[in-house]
């Protein structure tokens, strides 16, 4: 028997109805074989229209606004606060995204203006799953487990959330506590810039962060949840990357002004 091109499509998993379509936007920044370690990291074709429209055009900016919460916004004027935990930063946030680690990661009682409340944790149990398109931003998230009080470890308490826009992907690791596996590396795909949590305590050690972010080979790399003095024994983990301190809370980046090396971008504030 000889199979129509849609038919093995549909054998192998592949065929996007527009049920499944909705359900999933496709990802620019997803890898194309997600179990595989050493996965290539490409654009997909089929693209939703609203991002197919920004792709690699204009600018976002990312404003850090105190320990692990980080503005966003995209060429549209979508504005989104990482870690929101209720921190007035201005003006309200048309999404937020949280964890649950500590009261500094969340808000039981956000802003009743926030059009999305996104967490990293499901309150029912398993796996939080989000896929938010607004306007030129699409956010979807990759679960991780963290330490509980006990010291165990809480399954599925946290996320890693990803925001593409204007042809970037930028990831916030959360509250990371442990180390990456080859197939959260591998949903979570190609980061352009990361927003990586540095203290080497509450959170992976410093050592253990560094091989994170050394394999992801992010162009930039936005240091959060540092305490002082540990600052200089991060960056001494990245002997490769580049170290640009910048005046002011706010960073400018589009797809054309990533550095060509890999680089440390410390904020005012961080």
């Amino acid at each position: 028997m000889k199979l129509l091109p849609s038919m093995l499509l549909a054998a192998l998993g592949l065929l996007w109805s527009p049920a499944s379509f909705a359900q999933e936007m496709p990802s620019t920044c997803h890898a194309v074989a997600q179990s595989l370690p050493k996965a290539t990291f490409v654009s997909l074709k089929g693209e939703a229209p609203t991002r197919l429209a920004a792709r690699d055009s204009g600018e976002v900016r990312i404003t850090f606004v105190h320990h692990s919460t980080y503005r966003i916004e995209s060429p549209a004027g979508v504005t989104i606060e990482t870690d929101y935990s209720g921190y007035n930063s201005g003006s309200v946030p048309r999404i937020v995204t949280m964890n649950k680690a500590h009261s500094t990661h969340f808000t039981n009682n956000p802003d009743p203006g926030i059009e999305h409340v996104l967490r990293g944790w499901n309150p029912e149990g398993g796996k939080a799953e989000h896929h938010v398109t607004v306007d030129d931003v699409y956010i979807r998230n990759v679960p991780s487990d963290i330490r509980d009080w006990g010291g165990g470890m809480e399954k599925d308490a946290n996320s890693i959330f990803v925001f593409e826009t204007a042809g970037l992907c930028i990831g916030h690791l959360g509250h990371l506590h442990e180390k990456l596996t080859d197939a959260q590396f591998a949903d979570i795909g190609r980061l352009d810039v990361v927003m990586v949590p540095v203290d080497g305590s509450w959170t992976m050690s410093q050592e253990g962060m560094a091989d994170m972010v050394m394999r992801l080979r992010s162009r930039v790399v936005l240091p959060m949840h540092n305490f002082r003095g540990r600052m200089d024994r991060f960056l001494a983990q990245l002997p490769d990357f580049a170290v640009e301190r910048r005046q002011g809370p706010t960073l400018v980046v589009s797809m054309k002004s990533l550095p060509r090396k890999p680089t440390v971008v410390l904020l005012d504030g961080v």
